[in-house]
């Protein structure tokens, strides 16, 4: 069975705080083997920080949310603005909701004042943009520039200098349509 809404607009709250607001055009509801939504003809999310003012903004051609994981899979032109302006890219990308984190493990492009790097292996993102950290990155910096996304020692992704420490693992695809989530981080 498949509920259609048009023209939604739906908010997240956590703790009785606005978290995020969502619009999108088509809203299906369906009611299979898995309960899910889907927003087949795009979706933009306004995300708030704790003082409820808008710190980035998410839009995508295709959205489907999994209620058994809390998770919202993108794909098709995503793209993630930070209120500084800096933006991410890809094709393909999960939003945790609980961690207020964003997953790949496809290719994806980030562009700041300062920097434009890439990562052929997917990454790892803060919703807020100020923590990214690529698997296998490589790119542009500015000299002096010191708050690279993703530096750090063994954390998976490249540095500066293009050293790259291990990778960390995603789980494998499964046999529906909608790719599999990445691994689950433990709670930080």
């Amino acid at each position: 069975m498949t509920d259609r809404a048009v023209k939604v607009e739906g908010y997240l709250s956590q703790g009785g705080k606005i978290k995020a607001r969502l619009t999108a055009p088509v809203m299906l509801r369906v009611q299979a083997d898995t309960l899910y939504t889907e927003f087949p003809k795009t979706l933009h999310v306004d995300f708030y920080n704790d003082s409820a003012k808008v710190d980035s903004k998410l839009d995508s051609k295709y959205g489907k949310y999994m209620e058994s994981l809390n998770m919202i899979y993108l794909r098709d032109s995503v793209r993630v603005i930070s209120i500084k302006g800096d933006t991410l890219y890809c094709q393909d990308l999960w939003w945790d909701q609980n961690k207020q984190l964003f997953y790949t493990d496809k290719p994806a492009k980030y562009n700041s004042q300062a920097q434009h790097l890439q990562g052929d292996q997917g990454l790892e993102a803060t919703q807020d943009l100020k923590n990214v950290k690529f698997k296998s990155g490589h790119g542009q910096v500015q000299p002096g520039q010191n708050d690279l996304p993703g530096q750090g020692e063994g954390t998976g992704q490249a540095d500066s200098s293009g050293h790259k420490g291990p990778a960390t693992p995603m789980t494998p695809p499964v046999k529906d349509s909608t790719p599999a989530a990445p691994a689950q981080r433990p709670a930080k």
